[in-house]
């Protein structure tokens, strides 16, 4: 099966749309950065590491410190497909991140999207 497109796309260039969603909707770079931390268990540090290398998405969630076990906690639908249905586990990954920086851009507090 052939890889998706996005897996070797460089997580540095996707991650200022993330922001920019966030932004548009009164939300910050901060929580944005606060729930790739949480999802990816990558200090702030070692998460602009993965951006100054241009790290594509595959590597960036393989390389991942821990991927944080209440992340299946997060249900729904992104992108017409309900996240929970997913088997490719990359593009699950990358799906679980996307339905959490459109649960930021709604308005839900960070108590929330962080499953607490």
């Amino acid at each position: 099966m052939a890889k998706h497109k996005i897996y070797t796309m460089s997580f540095a260039n996707v991650y200022p749309h993330y922001i920019k969603k966030a932004e548009r909707k009164g939300r910050t770079k901060a929580e944005v950065d606060e729930i790739i931390r949480w999802l990816t268990g990558y200090s702030q540090e070692e998460f602009e590491t993965q951006l100054d290398k241009q790290t594509d998405f595959e590597t960036f969630f393989a390389e991942a410190p821990y991927l944080n076990p209440s992340r299946t906690l997060i249900k729904g639908v992104i992108c017409g497909v309900r996240v929970e249905e997913i088997e490719e586990q990359t593009m699950k990954e990358i799906r679980y991140l996307d339905k959490l920086i459109d649960e930021l851009a709604k308005g839900k507090t960070m108590e929330k999207i962080l499953r607490k």
